[in-house]
């Protein structure tokens, strides 16, 4: 009888790779030249800085690392020598889902792309606003202090942003369900309507998320098409393992139709809202995964998948205090970018 734990694999997105994860890839990966290869040599042939430079400076750059075309190879390299350490003896992966970028990086890990498609698609999205970001993205938490979701807060949400959207001029639309919050994508008279409606919480949030554009909001329409002119469908192979893409549909090896799941990634996920927390729903309800690895750089999602566990009160898991004391005893939630918790992951 096998003794090893099922996991589902999640993909980080754009905003985890920070100050604290410089080096990552060395650090952690120093045996996995391999990956650095085809990744600096596609980036070479676009005239872009190697991601083995990027990851090897001496000191973080902001405007440098966040950028779209640096944050998003960058992001995939670390995700995917995470993914290449799980331990296989210990683990069987049954699912791989992500959070917005982490959608392409899911791709890639669950075979979808090849390594050469991989770094095509990735690098393709990632530049494809290089020097003129279209709109931007703004966060705020949509839960008490308990982590249990405040309806009414949501519904005063959904009437300010109908109001902000009367504004002459202004667009602003939910961009990413993720766990306890919302992200909403928009232009800047748009997200500036908001500002000037959300109650300040924590001296932190609404918070703009530096050099993010409206991603998965109609203002994309123009990406969404022209990726679609450089990016064939002939990228695309079917998964060797199930996908759980932003709407909570699964993709499975056998059945993925390959214009759809073409169709899906560079229009819909694109220019419509992308659910996160559907995805770990579906993760949770279709597979029970004994753990939830989350791939590195950078842990910043723990607390949003937290966040879905208690909305589906997932093994008795009802509050924030129940989820830290289930991480404690016995963690459901693995961060591979918490150096206390790769070693439960990694051989």
């Amino acid at each position: 009888m096998s003794t090893k734990q099922t996991a589902v694999v999640i993909c980080p997105g754009r905003g985890t790779y920070n100050k604290d994860e410089l080096g990552y890839f060395r650090r952690n990966h120093a045996d996995k030249g391999h990956i650095l290869d085809v990744i600096d040599s596609y980036r070479h042939s676009q005239g872009q800085m190697p991601v083995s430079e990027l990851d090897a400076m001496n000191a973080y750059n902001m405007r440098q690392h966040t950028a779209g075309e640096n944050a998003s190879a960058l992001i995939y390299a670390c995700a995917r020598g995470d993914f290449e350490a799980i331990d296989t003896e210990q683990y069987e992966i049954v699912a791989v889902t992500g959070n917005s970028m982490g959608w392409y990086i899911a791709l890639a890990m669950a075979g979808a792309l090849g390594e050469q498609q991989s770094i095509e698609l990735i690098n393709t999205m990632g530049s494809m606003m290089a020097g003129k970001l279209i709109g931007g993205q703004m966060i705020y938490p949509v839960v008490d202090e308990n982590w249990l979701p405040d309806r009414a807060l949501q519904a005063d949400i959904q009437n300010w942003m109908a109001e902000a959207n009367n504004q002459s001029g202004a667009e602003v639309y939910v961009s990413i369900h993720l766990g306890g919050y919302l992200v909403l994508g928009g232009n800047d008279k748009g997200l500036k309507e908001m500002e000037q409606r959300l109650p300040k919480v924590q001296d932190r949030y609404p918070m703009r998320l530096f050099n993010h554009a409206a991603f998965h909001t109609p203002l994309l329409r123009g990406i969404s098409e022209k990726a679609r002119q450089i990016l064939p469908a002939s990228l695309f192979s079917k998964p060797n393992l199930p996908l759980i893409d932003g709407q909570g549909k699964i993709w499975q090896p056998y059945s993925t139709e390959l214009d759809a799941l073409y169709r899906y990634t560079l229009d819909t996920q694109v220019v419509a809202p992308y659910d996160y927390s559907a995805a770990i729903s579906v993760a949770l309800k279709e597979f029970a995964p004994d753990k939830l690895i989350i791939l590195g750089p950078g842990a910043t999602l723990g607390g949003a998948t937290g966040q879905c566990l208690i909305q589906n009160r997932w093994q008795g898991i009802a509050d924030k205090a129940g989820f830290i004391s289930r991480q404690q005893q016995d963690p459901l939630l693995l961060a591979m970018g918490m150096p206390e918790q790769r070693p439960l992951v990694t051989s």
